[in-house]
């Protein structure tokens, strides 16, 4: 297949990069070797260099070491965005350890699971999430834990608020306590990962994604190099507000920031003002965001009085975004927008719309240099379809997953002949701009965290008094999608919908429980008693039209 998209890229940018066969963390190691003065990140006002932050990452690799974390072991994760992520995550990699990405937001069902899942015996979190890792401890293979408070690494810190006991170490002492020794565990960058990615892929439980070295490096050159232009190392300022635990701000937020000697203003969770005051303050050039932030922008009346006309470079990921959010936010920002696609598969990047070039709005862009994309069909996925034509987006290129974690069949399901199928139906134009049009299967992304409807299925099914029940993404302003669930009770019981939520919000994150409620006498069914899904999805977007005027 012809890359008609490669006519497209902009100037600066290759088609085909050498990529070096070096592990992921010495990403950190070359950054300092020239801009070790420079600041890295800023935290509530306190700045640490690269080079401190080198020194702590070193330190933590060899308190990881002494603690008996080898190899291949993995090394949880349960942090917000601060200091102490990037430490640990670059930690855990010059030891030689795989990091397991964990959710903040995960109640204990999700926690056991994925703890289980992964095998990981050493846990760096948080102390606001103690009680939870308290009471899934031991059921689950966790021997070492390291705790932080989100004070560590402000001006006054403070001690953690989570109980000391003879597993437990604080992150501050181990990092006082330690070396900075110069690692010397060998990588094989293609081979040895460097993260276990959690998700549901296309459907079913969380999986982890498997994601290498060079998975990992090869995506964060990807990304620098298409914004090389707008770039100057040692000069940019991220404002980091997406999670670094999910794989968007990872790769775009985190590694390619450090890639460019970017000083990363990190937000720990996001609250509108907070966001509008950091850049007010620190004048950020670089915006990664999701759909909800820029709709949270939008709303504010006072948002153009903090400067938000000033950022030079806005991208959205993780969930697809309005045209006319994008339209209104490009009005108002005075910089670049640009809507790309990626997923947890795919470390995540794959296509983007250019810098420079031409922008189609509505579309996710052309496929990163050595990307190659396609469309084919959903029923076997073998025939290619032409221009116009909706079908599976497949990926193929460096940045693709070896796979998911001890899942060999739905390893084989997902990666076929080197290409990997997205359950996503897109469409190609002729320029090589594709298009995501639908999902072939039913995962919701709302504000950006993707939720998977068997999951929250499965909690309700627990439910006493449920009898039937299914869980829909449906359109939503302000989330991009939001939860409904459809319940059929129980012959003889009674529920309301404060219940149902109550419900599953003991037993889910907050953002995947169900907003909306519906009971009904009946769901519909195929022939042979599979409920119909998608069909319930198709009449609420209906009624949605109808209040509209539209329909």
């Amino acid at each position: 297949m012809e890359k008609v998209w490669l006519k497209h890229y902009d100037y600066f940018v290759p088609e085909s990069i050498r990529y070096p066969r070096i592990p992921l963390y010495q990403l950190l190691e070359l950054t300092c070797v020239k801009y070790d003065e420079y600041v890295a990140t800023i935290f509530f006002d306190r700045k640490l260099t690269y080079g401190e932050l080198r020194d702590h990452v070193r330190r933590m690799a060899t308190a990881l070491k002494g603690m008996g974390v080898r190899k291949g072991d993995r090394v949880a994760l349960m942090l917000p965005n601060c200091p102490q992520f990037i430490i640990s995550y670059y930690g855990v990699l010059e030891a030689g350890a795989t990091v397991v990405n964990v959710s903040p937001l995960h109640v204990e069902r999700e926690l056991e699971y994925e703890f289980n899942d992964s095998g990981s015996e050493t846990l760096i979190y948080l102390d606001l999430f103690d009680a939870r890792i308290q009471a899934v401890k031991d059921s689950t293979p966790l021997k070492r834990l390291i705790v932080t408070s989100i004070t560590d690494y402000m001006e006054t810190p403070v001690d953690p608020s989570a109980a000391k006991g003879p597993d437990t170490s604080w992150f501050r002492e181990v990092i006082a306590d330690s070396t900075p020794e110069v690692p010397d565990v060998e990588i094989d960058p293609e081979v040895d990962l460097a993260a276990l990615q959690y998700t549901g892929g296309t459907t079913g439980l969380p999986k982890g994604v498997m994601l290498t070295h060079r998975n990992l490096l090869a995506n964060a050159m990807q990304c620098a190099l298409w914004a090389k232009e707008f770039s100057e190392p040692g000069g940019d300022v991220y404002l980091d507000v997406i999670p670094f635990f999910h794989s968007y701000g990872q790769t775009v937020g985190m590694n390619n920031a450090i890639m460019n000697a970017a000083t990363m203003v990190l937000i720990p969770q996001f609250e509108i003002n907070m966001l509008l005051q950091a850049i007010q303050k620190h004048k950020p050039n670089f915006f990664p965001g999701v759909p909800t932030l820029y709709v949270a922008i939008l709303s504010h009346p006072e948002a153009l009085d903090y400067g938000v006309d000033k950022l030079r470079l806005c991208n959205s990921g993780s969930a697809p975004i309005p045209v006319e959010v994008i339209k209104q936010f490009s009005s108002i920002s005075g910089g670049i927008f640009c809507e790309g696609y990626g997923l947890s598969e795919a470390s995540p990047v794959t296509h983007s719309n250019p810098i420079m070039g031409m922008k189609k709005v509505g579309s996710i862009g052309v496929p990163f240099p050595d990307t190659e994309a396609r469309i084919v069909d959903a029923e076997t996925g073998k025939q290619e379809l032409g221009l116009g034509e909706p079908g599976e987006l497949i990926i193929r290129g460096p940045q693709v997953m070896k796979g998911y974690w001890e899942k060999p069949e739905e390893t084989a399901n997902t990666l076929r002949d080197g290409w990997l199928f997205t359950g996503d139906i897109g469409t190609m134009d002729e320029d090589g701009y594709f298009y995501i049009v639908d999902r072939k299967k039913d995962m919701i992304i709302a504000g950006g965290f993707n939720i998977y409807p068997r999951e929250v299925d499965e909690v309700l099914y627990e439910h006493p008094k449920v009898q039937e029940a299914v869980t829909v993404g449906i359109p939503d302003e302000y989330r991009g999608e939001t939860v409904k669930v459809y319940i059929v009770l129980k012959e003889g019981t009674e529920c309301t919908e404060d219940e149902i939520i109550a419900y599953c919000r003991e037993r889910l994150a907050a953002y995947k429980a169900p907003r909306l409620v519906e009971f009904r006498a009946e769901l519909p069914k195929t022939m042979v008693g599979k409920i119909l899904r998608r069909s319930l999805r198709e009449e609420e977007i209906a009624r949605q039209k109808e209040e509209k005027g539209e329909g």
